[in-house]
């Protein structure tokens, strides 16, 4: 049939794409044309991934489905190779959803729209390049060109110190890119074929020692985006002064890209090396959890507060990828789900807010939820998913990663206890922090108000003519927006609540896509660690490492020394 043979995944990047390239010559003068413009393009190009993995995509298969390779730079061994599996698909439709959703939550920019709406939907298209790219040069292509529109976003509709934090996000990510390309070329030009090919490169025989270094430079790489301790800096500059929909997407897709880097290429990819990096992945991920935790306790700006906040959760995608166990690595793609779904409505709250108070400091807010109570019920559902409350998406894939770890029967019991010990530490400190902002900012946050605009105090929410406290900071009735949610607000924010809900009373929703490519590789890990020990039961390195089991007990057990 012709809707088989149709090229749906190229379709899906190039649409955005080739729609960009429309902005320029679209005839409009205030922005508003163009803003439908992008909008439209941003829900076509969802409903269509919607329906082509609905009609085409089976998710009872572990291989890649709506395989689409074309010879493109054949001098270079460039192909346009592309497809997706239980990995990809699900990520895919979550850079669709939170795109499309920051495409309509900056609704009100008014400086620059056509550059502004064109590096979005350039944007859109890179970032689901990344997910469904399957010939390693174009992975990194991809990956390089998803920073340009990040960078130029910031930069420009940022805060103050927006040109600091663009450029410090450009030299992070494009440093640690480096490491994919020089990866990718290795691992092409090693053996007898040539290759870029993903799936032809996992099937190669790496010695040891080049997959350990492989390992390692895609772990720099992938880590720096998936802001893993300590080469997570970038992340609260940039959140603390990009705007509300650029955080969204910065959040919600693009730290998703680390995580799934290192299901698809160290994980899956580099099986072999992974079993000897999963301890330290192990403990990368208890160090997230529980420094990103503490380390929110002392930002006193909001965005800055979440972006930590982000920090932390992401050490649960590390305690799952090195579990070996099917739940754990289940629940670590659960929560790179969840947490975009989570971390994009709480950082769309964030800018809703600051577009009433004129403010991010979480000090000098209070007493705002008295005039913006719908505001402060979606920020509250929001904070509840994210401190992992029974019946969100965050307590369905945190239990399962906690499960995961738990239940891990090549890690010795002691350290399994220390690692679920600490990562329930950072979980106990999630909802202290999450809480206390609440109540800051939405309640009295126990300081004096100290408007004096006219020289004389004024009182909190006084009349229309006179100044207004949000805790100790003073604006005038001209300089701020006192309505409460507005229905796009409130859509916007329902369309990811409702997913979250949904997610955690019926996880299935989500696991169902990709339960059988997870378990899949974990049986390829497994079986790396089985003949790993058949060879060598003394291969891992003294200290706190893992050291193999006897060749007799190499399925079943494994201990710490």
């Amino acid at each position: 049939m012709l809707t088989e043979q149709f090229p749906w995944l190229t379709a899906i990047i190039l649409l955005p794409f080739v729609a960009s390239l429309l902005i320029p010559v679209l005839p409009d003068k205030d922005g508003k044309r163009i803003r439908w413009y992008a909008l439209g393009v941003g829900i076509a190009d969802f409903f269509l991934m919607c329906y082509a993995f609905w009609k085409h995509y089976d998710a009872s298969s572990a291989t890649f489905q709506l395989v689409e390779k074309y010879a493109w730079v054949p001098q270079l061994g460039l192909n346009w190779a592309v497809s997706v599996d239980g990995i990809s698909a699900p990520l895919v439709l979550l850079a669709g959803l939170v795109t499309t959703l920051s495409i309509l939550a900056a609704w009100q920019v008014d400086r620059k729209p056509r550059l502004f709406y064109f590096l979005m939907l350039l944007l859109y298209s890179a970032q689901i390049g990344v997910f469904v790219a399957q010939d390693m040069l174009l992975l990194f292509i991809m990956w390089e060109l998803e920073l340009v529109p990040v960078y130029l976003l910031v930069c420009i509709w940022g805060g103050q110190k927006r040109r600091y934090a663009a450029m410090k996000f450009l030299l992070y990510t494009a440093a640690a890119s480096i490491f994919i390309l020089v990866a990718g070329l290795a691992m092409a030009f090693y053996g007898d074929n040539t290759t870029f090919d993903i799936v032809a490169l996992g099937m190669k025989d790496y010695p040891l020692g080049l997959e350990l270094l492989l390992y390692a430079g895609l772990l720099i790489a992938f880590g720096v985006k998936l802001a893993v301790f300590p080469l997570h800096t970038w992340l609260p500059d940039a959140h603390g002064e990009a705007s509300a929909p650029v955080s969204m997407i910065l959040a919600g897709v693009l730290l998703k890209m680390g995580g799934y880097g290192l299901i698809r290429l160290n994980l899956e990819t580099l099986s072999d090396a992974h079993v000897y990096f999963a301890p330290i992945l192990a403990i990368l991920g208890v160090v997230n959890i529980v420094y990103g935790a503490f380390s929110s306790f002392a930002q006193s700006n909001m965005k800055r507060r979440l972006a930590y906040s982000s920090v932390s959760h992401m050490g649960f995608v590390l305690l799952g990828i090195a579990s070996f166990t099917d739940v754990g690595i289940s629940g670590a793609v659960l929560q790179m789900i969840s947490h975009g779904l989570i971390a994009a409505v709480l950082f769309f709250l964030a800018g809703v807010t600051y577009d009433r108070t004129h403010t991010l400091y979480i000090d000098e807010m209070g007493g705002i939820g008295k005039v913006m109570p719908k505001v402060f019920a979606l920020f509250t559902a929001g904070s509840m998913a994210s401190l992992a409350l029974p019946g969100m998406s965050g307590f369905a894939s945190e239990l399962s990663v906690f499960v995961g770890v738990s239940t891990s029967d090549l890690y010795s019991s002691t350290f399994r206890t220390v690692t679920v010990f600490l990562a329930a530490v950072g979980l106990i400190l999630t909802p202290i922090y999450l809480l206390s902002m609440l109540r800051q900012v939405f309640f009295d946050p126990g300081t004096a108000p100290t408007c004096n605009l006219d020289g004389k105090a004024k009182a909190r929410n006084q009349g229309p003519d006179e100044a207004v406290c949000f805790g100790t900071n003073c604006i005038l009735p001209a300089s701020a927006k006192y309505s409460d949610a507005k229905p796009r607000e409130v859509f916007i924010a329902a369309c990811f609540l409702t997913l979250i809900i949904g997610i955690g009373f019926y996880p299935k929703l989500a696991t169902q896509m990709y339960d059988v490519k997870t378990v899949a590789v974990n049986a390829e890990v497994r079986e790396s660690y089985t003949q790993i020990a058949q060879s060598n039961p003394r291969i891992y390195a003294k200290g706190f490492f893992p050291k193999i089991a006897e060749p007799e007990l190499a399925t079943v057990s494994g201990v710490f020394e």
